[in-house]
């Protein structure tokens, strides 16, 4: 089977409006298709950027079927790559969670995923958390999960994605200095211990009180980073190869070797022992 090529985006800085944003999809999406790749994947809320206020963020939210989607499919269509942004997404009772969307590379929706871990109170003041731990799409015959920057950080969302048959993880990501240790060391132990492709792509640069680590990467299910930008806006691309998913599995049999039978605790806060 081909590999599925995906073109990992590190950008746009700042905090664009997004018509801005929009501009640098399109942008980005023309090199990717040039350079062959089927799957464009941008940072956490990259339609808007991370750093509002209460107002613009009010004022930016949309319906996942709003404007911006109908805008990401025209570039997904009109380049033949599938496009993954984050954006505020306005459900129908007025709520706003951190969102990302899949659209596929023919314009048609093809995810939708609300963040579950919310990050600090600055996160916890703007956005109300999803309910909805695994959220799948397939593409080129890839089975794609979403999750979103800090629910990486536990493992229970990665291993229900790999006990639900994911493939290729995208962690669109607003990861702040100096946790740099994530995407150094937790993101390929991820990759590892699940036995799946994570895409982690981050911000970068200033916005307000944070600066962005970059580090956007791509992780093999051997731990291996097969592709790394750097710190600032960029865009590098990477293979997810179905032989090499199918060795990994093969090698490592963490999945099949668990035992959850002893271990039905560990969704549940116990009592300590004394």
């Amino acid at each position: 089977m081909t590999p599925l090529r995906i073109a990992l985006y590190q950008g746009p800085g700042g905090v664009p409006t997004p018509p801005q944003a929009l501009d640098a999809f399109a942008h980005a999406a023309r090199r990717a298709a040039d350079a062959g790749a089927r799957l464009l994947v941008t940072p956490e809320l990259s339609l808007t950027g991370y750093a509002l206020d209460p107002a613009v963020l009010a004022e930016r939210a949309e319906a996942a079927d709003g404007p911006a989607a109908h805008a990401v499919g025209k570039i997904a269509a009109e380049y033949g790559v599938a496009v993954h942004y984050g954006y505020p997404e306005r459900s129908e009772d007025g709520a706003v969670h951190n969102s990302a969307q899949l659209i596929g590379p023919d314009g048609t929706p093809l995810a939708n995923y609300r963040k579950t871990h919310l990050y600090g109170d600055f996160e916890r003041a703007r956005f109300r958390p999803g309910d909805q731990p695994v959220v799948q799409a397939d593409l080129d015959g890839v089975r794609v999960g979403l999750l979103v920057c800090y629910d990486i950080e536990f493992p229970e969302p990665v291993r229900a994605h790999a006990l639900a048959g994911t493939e290729l993880l995208l962690a669109p990501t607003a990861l702040m200095r100096p946790y740099e240790i994530v995407p150094r060391q937790v993101v390929p132990v991820r990759a590892w211990e699940n036995q799946l492709y994570l895409a982690y792509v981050n911000r970068h640069g200033r916005e307000g009180d944070f600066d962005f680590a970059g580090m956007s990467c791509l992780v093999a299910p051997d731990g291996t980073v097969r592709a790394r930008a750097g710190s600032g806006e960029d865009l590098v691309l990477a293979d997810v190869e179905h032989a090499a998913l199918a060795a990994c599995r093969a090698e490592n049999t963490y999945l099949t070797d668990r035992r959850p039978e002893l271990y039905p605790s560990l969704s549940h806060r116990g009592e300590p022992r004394r």
